[in-house]
C-alpha cells in the first residue's frame, strides 16, 4: 500500500479489467480503497482482481456489460455490501469504432452499440449510484470522455457517445452538488489495446492525410504513454483533495494535463424582439460570415 488517501472508501471501476481502468483500479487499491473491478471478460476481471489482492489491496470482481441496468445495480450493491459504502464510481469502459466507420457506412446497430458501450454505461451506473451517494452526502464520479468528441478522429457513435458523456456529467455535477456529490470527466490518452496495432496506426495516419489530425497530434496518437500516467488524475479526482472540483472536463495524456474551458457563446448580434422584426437572411449572413 502506498498511502491511506482513500482508506475505508469503496470504489467501483467500470472497465477496470484492462487498460486505463486496470491502472486506475490498482492505484485506487494502493491508496487504500476497496475496489469492485468490472469488465465484460471474466478472465480479465479475475486477473486484475488477483493482481490487486496479491499486492495487498482489497478487490472483488464482477463481470458483465455495465450498460445493462441489472449489471450496473449489481456493481453498486456489491460495493456497498463488501465495503460498507460506495464513495467512488469511475467509468473507463470503451469499445473502438469499427474500422473505416463513418456516417456514410455505419449501420444503425453499430451506432447503437457504440452509444450503449459509452453513454449507456455512464447513464446506468450514475443512475444506480446517485441515490446512495446522495443518502451518504458524499461521493465522487469520474467518467471517461475523449478528445474524439471534437470530431478530429472521425467516426460516429464513438465521438457522439463521448461528447454526450461530457454533457451528462456536467448535468449530474450540477444536480448532485447540493448533496456533496461531485462529477468530473477525464479525456485520457494512453497506450491500450484500443490504441495499438496496424489497424489503429493506419486509421491515425489516414486522419492525418485527410487533414483531420495535425502532425503533432498524429505523432502523439501513435506513441501514447502507458496508462499509469493517467491513473493518478482519476485517483486525485476520487479523493477529498479535489473536494472543490466538480463539473470539469480534463485532458490527460502522458505528461500533459489540460482542462477544457466551459463553452460560452460569442455574441454575433442582438436586438430587442419587442421592438424589432426577426433578422433577415441577408443580415444573418453578414453577421455569420464576418466571423
Amino acid at each position: 500500500m502506498t498511502n491511506t488517501l482513500l482508506a475505508a472508501r469503496g470504489a467501483v471501476v467500470v472497465g477496470g479489467s484492462r487498460g486505463i481502468g486496470r491502472a486506475v483500479a490498482r492505484l485506487l487499491a494502493a491508496c487504500g480503497a476497496g475496489v469492485v473491478v468490472n469488465g465484460r471478460d471474466r478472465e480479465a476481471v479475475d486477473d486484475t482482481t488477483e493482481a490487486i489482492t496479491a499486492s495487498g489491496g482489497r478487490a472483488i470482481g464482477l463481470a458483465g456489460a455495465a450498460h445493462v441496468e441489472a449489471t450496473a445495480v449489481a456493481l453498486v450493491q456489491a460495493c456497498r455490501e463488501e465495503y460498507g459504502s460506495v464513495d467512488v464510481l469511475i467509468n473507463c469502459a470503451g469499445v473502438a469504432e469499427p474500422s473505416g466507420s463513418s456516417i456514410l457506412s455505419v449501420s444503425t446497430e453499430q451506432f447503437q452499440d457504440l452509444l450503449d458501450a459509452h453513454l449507456g454505461t455512464v447513464f446506468q451506473t450514475c443512475r444506480a449510484v446517485a441515490p446512495i451517494m446522495v443518502e451518504q452526502r458524499r461521493g465522487s464520479i469520474v467518467n471517461s470522455g475523449s478528445v474524439a468528441f471534437l470530431g478530429d478522429y472521425g467516426g460516429t457513435g464513438y465521438p457522439a457517445g463521448k461528447g454526450a458523456i461530457n454533457g451528462l456529467t456536467v448535468a449530474v455535477a450540477a444536480e448532485l452538488a447540493p448533496y456533496g456529490v461531485r462529477a468530473n470527466v477525464v479525456c485520457p490518452g494512453a497506450k491500450t489495446r484500443l490504441s495499438t496495432g496496424d489497424e489503429y496506426e493506419k486509421h491515425i495516419r489516414d486522419l492525418n492525410a485527410r487533414g483531420l489530425l495535425d502532425e503533432i497530434s498524429m505523432r502523439a496518437s501513435l506513441d501514447p504513454a502507458p496508462a499509469d500516467y493517467v491513473a493518478p488524475l482519476y485517483t486525485y479526482l476520487a479523493s477529498d483533495l479535489s473536494a472543490e472540483v466538480s463539473g470539469a472536463v480534463f485532458l490527460a495524456s502522458g505528461g500533459f494535463l489540460g482542462r477544457f474551458e466551459r463553452p460560452v457563446p460569442a455574441v454575433l448580434g442582438y436586438r430587442d424582439h419587442q421592438r424589432f422584426s426577426p433578422w433577415t437572411i441577408d443580415e444573418l449572413h453578414t453577421m455569420v460570415a464576418s466571423r
